[in-house]
């Protein structure tokens, strides 16, 4: 919906739009305690950042070349997980003092955004259009229907079953008796003490994430520049052979570093294929419908996290818990991740629209 307004009525407007119901938002959900307003409140949170994000991937494809798109898309991860990397520490530190000021800081960031939006975003060029409101709603829900598109994002969710597993199976599996975190704890613990500090450090649940967004961080660009000129969806394919191997790895050994080089694998084909991913989503867009296809391409969240999280809790229990056999757990997560290999292989062999394509649909 967000994608279908911003072509319709510009992108500026509906990026304007978006961060004042975020700063509202997050504003009112610090000084609030009631379930029911702070429902609501997150539920606006949660309407800001779904108009924006269509919007701001879809600039990336306006302003982009096809010699480019992949680099751009690398950058705006990067930025994705710097965030990702940074906002835990900060809140950490803040959240010391007061909850309500976690809310207010991301307030004042998204007030922040919104004045940079105001006085620097400039509106990318794009097919003029006249359609009225029920039409551009009519054609958003027109989009599900391209049968290609849909099949590609439901196979691609396969890739984000894994991912949802680093927020709990993951994390349970660290701190549970299995593996014995004791090197790692040891190895933070030293590098404190390099610095001057005493402290007894541990890597803990928050550790995961960060080197998550880390690596990606470290590598991303560097990766981004070596496939930029390769055809994206091998390239995702690639990706997810990568990041399956890194649950190959977890079911390997439970020894500390070899938990963690399996993240780190992992982190490595999230950023080859995920950036290849929106690539490729804008290069086979119509092009007076970018933002809503950019819209639509965040599905694959949707059903990665439902599904993902409901059956790696269900299986954690059953396999890791009462069997006693987390090894055999990864390696389901692991088959998940050869059928969305041989289903995107399938795809892209006998299904895989082009840009012609996506040329003729606008005409």
């Amino acid at each position: 919906l967000g994608g279908a307004l911003a072509e319709r009525y510009g992108y500026k407007k509906l990026l304007t739009l978006s961060f004042s119901i975020l700063t509202i938002g997050y504003f009112v959900t610090g000084h609030v305690s009631s379930y029911a307003v702070v429902f609501l409140t997150l539920l606006m949170v949660a309407v800001g950042s779904g108009l924006f994000k269509p919007i701001i991937s879809g600039t990336v494809t306006r302003t982009s070349t096809d010699a480019t798109r992949s680099l751009g898309f690398g950058i705006y991860y990067w930025m994705i997980n710097l965030g990702a990397f940074l906002s835990p520490i900060f809140v950490s530190y803040i959240r010391g003092f007061s909850w309500t000021y976690v809310f207010i800081a991301s307030a004042v960031w998204c007030a922040l955004m919104l004045i940079l939006n105001l006085l620097t975003y400039k509106e990318p060029e794009k097919p003029e259009s006249s359609k009225t409101i029920g039409q551009v709603l009519s054609e958003a829900v027109m989009v599900l229907k391209d049968f290609r598109f849909v099949l590609m994002i439901v196979i691609y969710s396969g890739f984000w079953l894994l991912y949802f597993q680093m927020f709990n199976t993951v994390l349970w599996y660290m701190v549970s008796p299995y593996v014995d975190m004791t090197p790692a704890d040891n190895a933070l613990t030293a590098i404190a003490r390099f610095f001057g500090s005493d402290k007894q450090l541990k890597f803990d649940v928050a550790f995961v994430t960060s080197l998550n967004a880390l690596t990606i961080i470290a590598l991303q660009v560097f990766v981004s520049r070596i496939v930029k000129n390769l055809r994206a969806l091998p390239t995702m394919i690639g990706g997810i052979i990568i990041g399956t191997t890194g649950f190959i790895i977890l079911s390997l050994s439970s020894h500390a570093w070899v938990f963690i080089f399996g993240i780190m694998v992992f982190s490595i084909g999230e950023m080859t294929c995920h950036p290849k991913y929106y690539a490729y989503v804008g290069q086979i867009a119509p092009k007076d419908k970018v933002a809503v296809y950019m819209g639509y391409s965040f599905l694959y969240g949707i059903i990665g996290s439902l599904v993902g999280n409901n059956l790696g809790a269900a299986l954690y229990v059953k396999i890791a818990k009462e069997m006693g056999q987390p090894r055999v757990l990864w390696m389901i997560f692991s088959g998940i991740g050869i059928l969305t290999m041989f289903g995107l292989l399938l795809y892209d062999r006998f299904l895989a629209p082009d840009k012609q394509e996506a040329i003729e649909k606008t005409s």
